[in-house]
């Protein structure tokens, strides 16, 4: 059960709300989420009691980014053992809620692990509970120090890549704080540039259909203070084209063992584009966004969403008095047919660099990926 306007702040500044916390108030455990499909209009906390109300957050994007729903799917798990619920169940719905995101099915699968390791260890349903919290806590604390070394990391390439500062960097769909236990993935490392001094412009593509660029990114660079740029997607080869871009990042939503990367719809032909352009495409992600398992581009699930997605076009969900929350304005006649997947595969071979906590690879090969994956397991044991 979720509450939508469990919170309601408005200030003249922006707020440092966390993309999601647990709570234990008197009347039960809940889990705590920054609902992303009002911002940036309102800075609003949707509080989930149980897991199928994760599952609806997840399926309508209140929470997203890779490494946040790994974090929200194992305190879901959590969830639903600690407040005596089917775990098996709960982990079945919260790890297909978005089928493209493996970082959802990992944090799953580690909170599932740790509650029935403490199953069998013979302890009881209270303290298998407590280990499935735990295990989701230590995930949210991973992901935050992973976002610092991918922070460091990424800069150190770029200082590599393009010498002398001053970058303008481009980057597609919300890989921030909101995506992240931390301060995110490749904006972190454009954040680390511009802490540095080292950040020009950045460039945000708006990201459409449902502009995270517009609404997420920009959100948290005039947060941060930085300056940035917002341009629709199809501008993005004129920016090239005027030599104004050094180079892309981007996050990850999967990466198969080969190298190819799933990520946001409208990431691939900024790829092509980069290529032509010579310059610099970087995938920043951490190491369980790499999906040994998958063994290339074409065995990734690409989620399909919704048609409305695309024929509608939808504001941030502010109450309105007189006005239904939710419905979007029609821009394509009534019963048209809409393409629109959720993501888009880029083969290895435009790929500069993928950058993670544990290090950069480039070139990108299925040999130096599974030897990163190696290097972190053992950093890991």
């Amino acid at each position: 059960m979720a509450d939508q306007n469990a919170q309601f702040r408005e200030d003249e500044g922006p707020l440092e709300i966390p993309a999601i916390r647990w709570d234990e108030p008197p009347e039960g455990p809940v889990l705590v989420l920054l609902d992303q499909t009002r911002l940036p209009a309102e800075e609003v906390e949707l509080v989930c009691t149980d897991a199928p109300a994760l599952v609806e957050a997840i399926r309508t994007l209140a929470v997203r980014g890779a490494p946040l729903l790994g974090i929200a799917g194992a305190y879901g798990v959590a969830l639903a053992a600690v407040r005596g619920f089917d775990v098996d169940d709960a982990a079945q719905a919260l790890a297909g809620a978005r089928p493209t995101a493996v970082n959802l099915a990992v944090g799953v699968r580690r909170a599932r692990t740790a509650y029935r390791a403490a199953l069998s260890g013979g302890g009881d349903q209270r303290q298998a509970a407590r280990a499935a919290l735990e295990a989701a806590r230590a995930l949210h604390r991973e992901d935050a120090a992973a976002s610092a070394r991918m922070a460091e990391h990424g800069l150190a390439l770029l200082d590599e890549l393009l010498p002398g500062g001053g970058h303008r960097i481009l980057t597609h769909c919300n890989t921030g704080a909101l995506v992240s236990g931390g301060e995110g993935t490749a904006f972190a490392v454009a954040l680390a540039a511009h802490r540095a001094g080292q950040l020009r412009r950045l460039w945000v593509d708006e990201t459409r259909p449902l502009l995270q660029g517009a609404r997420l990114t920009a959100y948290e660079a005039a947060r941060s203070g930085m300056a940035y740029t917002l341009l629709t997607d199809n501008a993005a080869g004129s920016l090239f084209a005027a030599g104004e871009v050094d180079a892309v990042l981007i996050g990850a939503d999967r990466i198969a063992a080969d190298g190819s990367v799933a990520n946001k719809v409208g990431s691939y032909p900024l790829a092509v584009l980069a290529r032509y352009h010579h310059v610099p495409f970087i995938v920043v992600a951490p190491v369980t966004t790499v999906d040994p398992d998958t063994p290339d581009g074409a065995s990734i699930e690409v989620e399909q969403r919704p048609g409305h997605e695309v024929t509608e076009v939808t504001a941030p969900q502010v109450p309105v008095a007189g006005v239904e929350a939710g419905g979007g304005i029609p821009v394509a006649p009534l019963g048209t047919q809409a393409y629109n997947p959720a993501f888009d595969v880029t083969p290895p071979e435009l790929v500069t660099a993928i950058v993670t906590e544990e290090g950069a690879v480039s070139p990108v090969t299925a040999e130096a990926l599974a030897e990163l994956c190696d290097r972190s397991r053992q950093v890991t044991i």
